[in-house]
């Protein structure tokens, strides 16, 4: 009994013991650094949404994720209370892309580490893997022949799909072709390419003969710097 009656007392009175001052110089550092992700993400996303509008939720995330363990972190009531709380919440976003989980899980860590008071090694995996994005963008500058982004969507009508025919244009007018998304319903396809042009002239070319594959083909173009 005198067991159960100290684990009942320690449950009932732990609370968490937080600086205002420490916290307060964590939850700036965490915006900062969450600042420093969205720009990361911006400038060496790879993802075809809105990388300006996507980032603006990582202060947001960052900072809550340090507030919610800077709650719980020395109270195991809290704790236990989270988990049960959070069970019940169910999160259903349009995340499409691995990149955009990868910057999301980065700034979770960030605010999980500075609410763990664990800033030496919170900032020291912050320049790590901020180094290894700049180096893949770099990189990737160097080898980049995956210029654009093509969408090409049509209705089938009962009629084979184009797919193979859209292919068979695209290697005749792009020195590079990469299949990267096919969306196949009952009666509409969708897929994502991604195609390298020698110059404009032969983006030119390519464009009207794939409209003249059929006269209710969709076409869309993305490249965030421009053709």
């Amino acid at each position: 009994m005198d067991k159960v009656e100290a684990l009942e007392g320690f449950l009932a009175n732990s609370s968490p013991t937080v600086s205002w001052q420490e916290f307060l110089g964590s939850l700036l550092l965490a915006a900062t650094l969450a600042h420093l992700v969205g720009l990361l993400y911006v400038h060496c996303g790879t993802t075809l949404t809105n990388r300006k509008s996507f980032s603006r939720n990582f202060s947001l995330l960052t900072v809550t994720t340090l507030l919610v363990i800077a709650i719980v972190k020395s109270s195991l009531a809290l704790s236990l209370g989270l988990v049960g709380a959070l069970s019940i919440v169910r999160f259903r976003a349009a995340i499409k892309e691995p990149e955009e989980l990868a910057y999301l899980f980065l700034c979770i860590a960030i605010g999980l580490g500075l609410g763990a008071d664990q800033k030496a090694i919170t900032l020291i995996t912050f320049i790590v893997v901020g180094l290894l994005i700049g180096a893949r963008k770099m990189y990737r500058g160097k080898n980049d022949h995956e210029n654009l982004y093509l969408t090409v969507a049509h209705n089938k009508n009962g009629e084979s799909s184009l797919l193979d025919e859209v292919i068979e244009s695209l290697r005749t007018h792009c020195e590079f072709v990469r299949l990267k998304r096919l969306d196949e319903r009952e009666n509409r396809i969708e897929a994502t390419f991604l195609i390298h042009f020698r110059n404009f002239d032969h983006f030119e070319k390519s464009r009207k003969a794939l409209n003249l594959l059929s006269s209710d083909i969709e076409l869309n173009y993305i490249h965030n710097s421009g053709l």
